[in-house]
């Protein structure tokens, strides 16, 4: 944890510019938020232009026009309809946030017994206009391979596109960024979503490592319950989301009531064999004695 820590603070520290430089913000498709107005702790402003706002059941605009991984021109409703959708925006030549935030992904996608392509599909937004298809190609092909379950190639998608695209996904979600051209490299933040199949925003998470138990409640929810098993709907129902962390808590007051209604429906089974057994009279061991 102390590693990626570090790595988290060196990204943002690579994106700063030189102090005796003037800022040079270059490209921000993103909305600006809060520039020019310094934070208690004397944030930079190029990083409080950076951010994920939740906005929990919005509309992603589907009828944006992206570039696959095999340079085919597809609209991003291409991949809703069907099952919820894990949605990430990263750039490929990231040096190395939006490696850890797909890492962390991989990772905890596969200790699910939920599949990519099976259940729920994956897409990766490049927000950065200079990527290309062949540069999404190769980064598909090794997070296919990362994952090592059939039917990734045919769930997970890598798109490319143009600003003006980029730009109204990026607003639409949420998801705040800005460019640095001092480095050459965007400052960002760092989450997933989870989107329903008819393409609402169901669910934010944040950081570079993503709780299976949380992904997997997430997915269900997304897919109006339609996956899992009993087992798995039962812990859906002893559990709620918290926007604030974007995880799943244990709902006490759920636990407590489904506790009591299993006490009582204990009880009167007990109640009901003990009346049942009354009515025949004693069995023939009890006359006998």
């Amino acid at each position: 944890m102390r590693v990626r820590a570090l790595l988290f603070i060196v990204a943002f520290a690579a994106l700063m510019p030189p102090v005796s430089r003037a800022q040079d913000l270059g490209p921000a498709p993103g909305e600006r938020v809060g520039a020019g107005v310094p934070s208690a702790a004397g944030m930079p402003e190029l990083l409080q232009e950076v951010g994920l706002d939740q906005k929990l059941n919005a509309q992603v605009p589907l009828n944006l026009t992206f570039k696959d991984e095999s340079g085919r021109t597809v609209k991003l409703g291409d991949y809703f309809g069907k099952r919820p959708v894990i949605l990430t925006l990263n750039y490929f030549e990231c040096p190395m946030l939006c490696t850890e935030v797909l890492n962390g992904l991989t990772g905890a996608l596969s200790t699910l017994n939920f599949s990519i392509g099976k259940d729920f599909d994956v897409v990766t937004v490049s927000f950065d206009p200079r990527d290309t298809p062949e540069r999404a190609s190769a980064k598909k092909a090794n997070y296919v391979r990362r994952y090592r379950r059939d039917g990734a190639a045919q769930g997970w998608h890598f798109l490319t596109g143009n600003e003006p695209e980029i730009s109204v996904l990026t607003r639409a979600v949420g998801f705040r960024y800005a460019y640095n051209k001092v480095v050459g490299q965007y400052a960002h933040a760092s989450g997933i979503m989870v989107v329903t199949p008819e393409g609402r925003l169901s669910r934010y998470f944040y950081g570079i490592e993503y709780g299976p138990r949380d992904l997997k409640l997430a997915l269900m929810e997304s897919a109006d319950h339609k996956i899992g098993s009993a087992v798995d709907q039962l812990l859906l129902a002893c559990f709620h989301y918290d926007p604030s962390s974007g995880k799943y808590s244990l709902a006490v007051m759920r636990v407590v009531r489904a506790g009591g209604v299993a006490t009582l429906l204990v009880i009167g089974g007990a109640v009901v064999m003990l009346r049942r057994r009354e009515r025949r009279g004693p069995l023939p061991s009890d006359r006998a004695r």
